[in-house]
């Protein structure tokens, strides 16, 4: 068995995922990265190679239960373990509610929601078998709280997962594996959607307008916050969800 801690991250090629990353490494976590694509985490592979850390780098398709399955034996047979689940992967459809279509609904959800909860299942099997206590956050949004135009297929989906978080929390308490969320609001991010509103002033200006902090998260500060939720000085938290929207919310 692995002498380390082990950390695996869904979604791990670029921005929360991938800051998420390099924290747990450098908190002395084996980290196992995913990504639907394997060449998509070649950059922050890089990245981690350069500061002396071998991450294991897989690809994953959460609408597949066998990718699931694949990935839960890579990790068995590389460390022998697993102690914490970032559930980070996800999709997005900006479109009004009216023009919604079936597969555009199924992409989101099956991957938001159907995909996050078979992985976390898929985790949990492994962690009670082997008696590990283990703890598992999942990425939501504040669009899981409030409503907001052309977000209704992400919103539901990230509500369902928020409320995902509180049942498996309870049942999987017994096990001591806890079960928490983060729900970032507006971040500045190296996504290309993120890339070209930020360079767009009158947007930032009326982004910013909404945010009684007037700024926006960083990456840094929701991978700070999924850490957190996963050491010994949470021990006590599980059910969750953390907001990190400076103050969107409750304005």
């Amino acid at each position: 068995m692995s002498q380390k801690p082990v950390a695996l991250i869904t979604g791990a090629s670029y921005g929360v995922g991938a800051q998420t990353a390099i924290d747990f490494a450098h908190q002395g976590y084996d980290v196992v990265l995913t990504a639907r694509k394997w060449v998509n985490l070649e950059r922050i592979k890089s990245i981690l190679e350069k500061n002396k850390i071998q991450p294991l780098c897989l690809a994953l398709n959460l609408e597949d239960p066998h990718s699931i399955e694949d990935v839960i034996k890579a990790i068995d047979q590389r460390f022998h373990r697993l102690d914490v689940l970032v559930n980070n992967a996800g999709t997005n459809v900006r479109q009004l509610a009216l023009d919604v279509t079936l597969e555009q609904w199924d992409s989101v959800l099956n991957t938001n929601l159907k995909g996050t909860f078979f992985m976390s299942q898929a985790a949990a099997l492994y962690m009670i078998a082997k008696k590990i206590q283990g703890s598992m956050v999942n990425v939501a949004s504040v669009h899981g709280l409030q409503g907001a135009l052309e977000r209704s297929t992400y919103g539901i989906s990230k509500a369902g997962m928020i409320q995902m978080t509180k049942m498996l929390a309870l049942e999987w308490a017994e096990h001591g594996i806890r079960v928490n969320a983060v729900a970032p609001g507006r971040l500045m991010t190296d996504s290309p959607s993120r890339s070209l509103t930020s360079n767009d002033p009158d947007y930032m200006k009326a982004m910013l307008a909404k945010i009684p902090l007037h700024r926006l998260a960083t990456v840094e500060e929701v991978a700070g916050a999924i850490v957190f939720l996963t050491s010994a000085l949470a021990n006590s938290i599980t059910g969750q969800t953390v907001v990190l929207d400076g103050g969107l919310t409750i304005s």
